[in-house]
């Protein structure tokens, strides 16, 4: 599905979220529709980042061939949003569908129910600050052009024995930057 379809759908599930199910899901766990705020805020945010990944891949396109390197690090950070925001949207939409009541295998007594939702909660909210700090990380090095951000020359990309990717980038004359697509950065002699 294409992002700008996605997009649409989940405009159209975070409008359901408002109209319906907050309502339905604050009446279920006993919670105001203010302590839920949170749900919205990630729907608002799976909406947004459908919309920058959309354009990621305009940008991606104009990036020059004879640019190897940085085109396989663009295709690193675009692959790491996209599978962030796929993370996130799969929490808001399926495991809040269970929350709502449809899902028949979970403990639905009050101590499991409460148990559940709570879990739900703190991923859910975890997940929604994860993927927005990733996608404003990524608008940024876009921006810079993709080298302003790490103040270096883009040397390759690589993968290691357990296949994570890197990207390697020169800052120094005696060594290189390695960084990896999970934002941690590591200096290698």
């Amino acid at each position: 599905m294409s992002n700008e379809k996605s997009k649409q759908k989940a405009l159209k599930d975070l409008n359901e979220m408002k109209e319906n199910r907050l309502k339905k899901l604050s009446e279920l766990h006993s919670l105001q529709e203010s302590e839920l705020k949170f749900t919205i805020q990630a729907w608002e945010q799976i909406v947004e980042c459908r919309r920058v990944l959309k354009w990621t891949y305009a940008y991606g396109f104009y990036l020059p061939e004879k640019e190897k390197a940085k085109k396989q690090f663009f295709e690193c950070l675009q692959g790491q949003s996209e599978a962030d925001l796929e993370r996130l949207h799969e929490c808001a939409q399926k495991e809040l569908l269970d929350h709502l009541g449809f899902n028949k295998k979970l403990d639905y007594t009050e101590q499991g129910s409460y148990k559940n939702f709570v879990l739900f909660c703190i991923k859910l909210v975890g997940l929604t600050e994860v993927t927005g700090n990733y996608f404003d990380k990524l608008v940024i090095a876009l921006e810079n052009g993709l080298e302003d951000r790490f103040q270096g020359k883009f040397v390759g990309v690589e993968d290691d024995v357990e296949g994570q990717v890197h990207a390697i980038v020169d800052k120094k004359t005696d060594g290189y930057t390695i960084v990896y697509c999970s934002k941690d950065i590591e200096e290698v002699e």
